[in-house]
């Protein structure tokens, strides 16, 4: 099966400049090749719908898709994947979607409970591979603590990993031993130093608060504000971007934020309302998290150093939730009983480790 044949909705495999071709003749012969040479028996849907149109946590029931006319099961569920009776009409179950590279975002984990049902009821898996779109060339972060797993962080992992759905999806299978019947079928042009935007393929929304690319190289260090009451910028123009609470100082905080010296990085003292979610229509102090060099940037030491310095700043009104130990993988940012260059010190340290595993299921070297 050829890779540019499959996904009518989507551009599937990427192109450099040097090998530019018509994407709308390709999008075509995509639709084409669905409708007439596959039997499509049904969709299964990631946390965010599948079409990437859902917020998040929000549920659903089955339904018919209007444009395909087959039913769509959701994997959004207490369960996590699909069922026997799922599976029973299906020879091969398919994933073509976009990750952003971050360890607790959920599409990779539909990805590894899929392949266990496929295990388990002896079904094929197929991944249609698609670029880590902050790069594969770059990694970092703590490794999860398995005493924090969840479906935001299933497999000991770095938080920024480095790696495609593909990659992941051989990692998954051999080192955390998930033993299905696995078939990547692996792209033309993509190699791991590029950007997302250093390629032809358009950004496409993986999700409704990761509108830019510039979100998603944030998003690894800023998420772990999902886990504080402290506002992650949903219901603004810049998720991920934008960070803050009506309790924060703005220039308090940029302030002690740039003093720390972060490479790559300038935080911009600011004020925003969001319209829903957190502090929904409240004026809300914080910081826009400028990237000013992506290739000096750590977004697991920004996440670090901003979560570490608002609750020495406002230790009583930025108290942290236990589900910051979920979405850091550790336990040491909800207790704060380590120093930052010692955290950092984890950081790197787990990152190095965790190369040695990483190297053995790269595709595209």
């Amino acid at each position: 099966v050829e890779k540019n044949l499959l996904q009518p909705m989507q551009l599937n495999f990427v192109l450099t400049p040097a090998n530019r071709i018509d994407l709308n003749e390709i999008s075509e012969k995509n639709r084409i090749f669905l409708k007439e040479k596959l039997n499509l028996v049904c969709l299964f849907s990631p946390e965010h719908g599948v079409r990437g149109h859902l917020q998040a946590g929000v549920r659903f029931d089955t339904y018919i898709d209007e444009e395909s006319n087959t039913p769509v099961y959701s994997l959004y569920t207490k369960d996590k994947k699909p069922t026997k009776e799922m599976l029973d009409t299906i020879d091969v179950l398919c994933i073509d979607i976009q990750d952003v590279g971050s360890r607790f975002y959920t599409y990779i984990y539909t990805m590894a409970y899929s392949m266990m049902a496929c295990k388990e009821f002896d079904k094929e898996f197929v991944v249609f591979d698609r670029p880590n779109p902050v790069n594969g060339l770059d990694y970092e972060g703590n490794i999860l603590d398995l005493n924090y797993r969840s479906f935001v962080g299933y497999y000991p992992i770095l938080q920024r990993h480095g790696m495609t759905i593909g990659e992941l999806a051989k990692l998954f299978n051999e080192e955390f031993k998930i033993g299905c019947d696995l078939k990547v079928i692996e792209m033309k042009g993509w190699t791991h130093d590029l950007y997302m935007d250093e390629t032809t393929a358009p950004w496409i929304n993986p999700s409704p608060n990761m509108p830019t690319l510039d979100t998603a190289i944030v998003y690894t260090g800023t998420g772990n504000f999902e886990g504080m009451n402290i506002s992650e910028g949903r219901g603004t123009t810049k998720p991920f971007e934008f960070i803050g609470a009506p309790f924060i100082n703005p220039h308090k905080w940029a302030e002690k934020l740039n003093s720390l010296g972060l490479e790559g990085v300038y935080f911009r003292p600011m004020y925003f309302t969001p319209t829903f979610e957190d502090y929904a229509n409240q004026l809300c102090g914080g910081v826009q998290v400028h990237v000013t060099d992506r290739d000096k940037f750590s977004a697991t030491k920004v996440g670090a150093a901003m979560v570490y310095t608002a609750k020495e700043l406002y230790p009583y009104n930025s108290a942290t939730q236990s589900y910051i130990k979920l979405v850091t993988g550790n336990d040491y940012l909800f207790k704060l009983d380590k120093s930052l260059e010692e955290i950092f010190t984890i950081l790197d340290q787990d990152a190095e480790k965790f190369s040695i595993t990483r190297d053995k299921y790269l595709i595209y070297k």
